[in-house]
């Protein structure tokens, strides 16, 4: 683990203290204006400088961050000459960060697309997520758009982990109803997906199902009881623990299907991931290894009794995530959401390409999205 997890409420108070233990004066903190409005960072510069360090800010993250974004917070990084980054809100805020830090080596953000291209050392990096969903703050990639193309660019080196995660599930309370439920799905989808890859290990497996036994309990508590600190506290939890499963198992079928989604039709990542994954899950199913632990999961959440047949586990576990995209108040097919006739070819070509399909325990191809893709359509096949 290159992450250091700090977990509490009110947590973020200390902030300061654990910049200063990192043995830097100087901090920008990166964060957007949602972040800004609710008082989390006048709250967290507070605690840095009693800590007697000097920071700046860049607020102008936005939902899905390109290029030119981190281009713009890369401007202010050099003006102000940090020593450490703070990602302080959603994934958006600690990716930025994170692209932030390779441009500091130079280049361009395309430069960095893959693993292990950063050019010299990184600056320390600390995350502290607001929303309960992305991970981010316990992996080593950001993901950034290109702003022309919308494609999202994966970019991973060992030293962009952050080096300390600070969970404060007093953080999240402020989130719109709306956030909660769509950062939710997607901590869950990356729980259920990082359970199954073809590189899924032991560790991953450790991290991804005990993400999994937090999140399909606390969220639907959190969803009817937006003030249930307790169930705040295990989201944020079951998150970072799928990011760190994501590090050692990467994703499948379900996030390479959500992609060109999000890049085509201004959807929310959770909403894409959360309606394509239980057809991904149906998919899969015809793996034996998926088909066990999907049982095992579905055994886990108390859907399915132990012992019983692996296939009906992995049904009741695709009833139970559409179960839950309904109480969250998402689509569970793109007829609700007004999207009528579908690209298919285009889209599902785009989703083969992505690449968390790689790792996809069922090998897939363009055929087998564009049946995913039919299969969520809302339009008879």
């Amino acid at each position: 683990m290159r992450t250091e997890i700090v977990f509490a409420a009110g947590a973020v108070d200390q902030l300061g203290t654990l910049a200063r233990q990192c043995g830097v004066r100087r901090v920008l903190l990166v964060t957007d204006p949602g972040i800004v409005r609710a008082g989390h960072a006048e709250r967290a510069e507070s605690s840095l400088a009693a800590a007697g360090l000097v920071v700046a800010r860049f607020n102008d993250v936005i939902e899905n961050p390109t290029t030119v974004v981190v281009e713009a917070c890369l401007a202010v990084a050099r003006n102000h000459r940090p020593d450490l980054l703070i990602g302080l809100g959603g994934g958006s805020s600690i990716d930025t960060a994170k692209g932030c830090n390779f441009l500091l080596g130079g280049g361009r953000m395309e430069d960095y697309w893959g693993n292990g291209k950063a050019r010299g050392p990184m600056l320390p990096l600390i995350a502290v997520p607001t929303t309960a969903g992305t991970g981010s703050e316990c992996q080593s990639f950001a993901l950034i758009s290109q702003e022309d193309t919308h494609v999202k660019m994966a970019c991973g080196d060992p030293q962009a982990a952050p080096r300390i995660a600070l969970l404060d599930p007093e953080l999240t309370l402020t989130q719109p109803a709306s956030v909660a439920a769509a950062s939710g799905v997607d901590a869950l989808a990356h729980a259920v997906e990082s359970a199954v890859t073809s590189k899924r290990n032991p560790i991953s497996q450790m991290f991804s199902r005990e993400a999994f036994r937090r999140a399909i309990e606390a969220l639907p508590r959190v969803l009817a009881d937006p003030g249930d600190l307790e169930a705040r506290g295990d989201m944020l939890l079951a998150a970072a623990l799928a990011g760190l499963a994501i590090e050692n198992s990467m994703l499948g079928a379900a996030h390479s299907a959500a992609n060109p989604l999000t890049a085509h039709y201004s959807m929310a990542h959770g909403q894409a991931v959360g309606m394509m994954l239980p057809a991904v899950v149906r998919l899969n199913a015809e793996e034996t290894r998926a088909r066990e632990t999907y049982h095992e999961l579905a055994v886990e959440a108390g859907l399915i009794t132990r012992g019983g047949d692996p296939h009906q586990g992995a049904i009741a576990l695709a009833a139970r995530i559409e179960e839950i995209l309904s109480l969250a108040g998402l689509a569970r097919s793109l007829g609700e959401l007004g999207i009528g006739q579908l690209p298919l070819d285009a889209l599902a070509h785009e989703a083969a390409g992505q690449w968390t399909a790689r790792f996809n325990p069922r090998p897939v191809a363009a055929e087998d999205f564009a049946r995913l893709y039919q299969s969520v359509s809302g339009q008879p096949a």
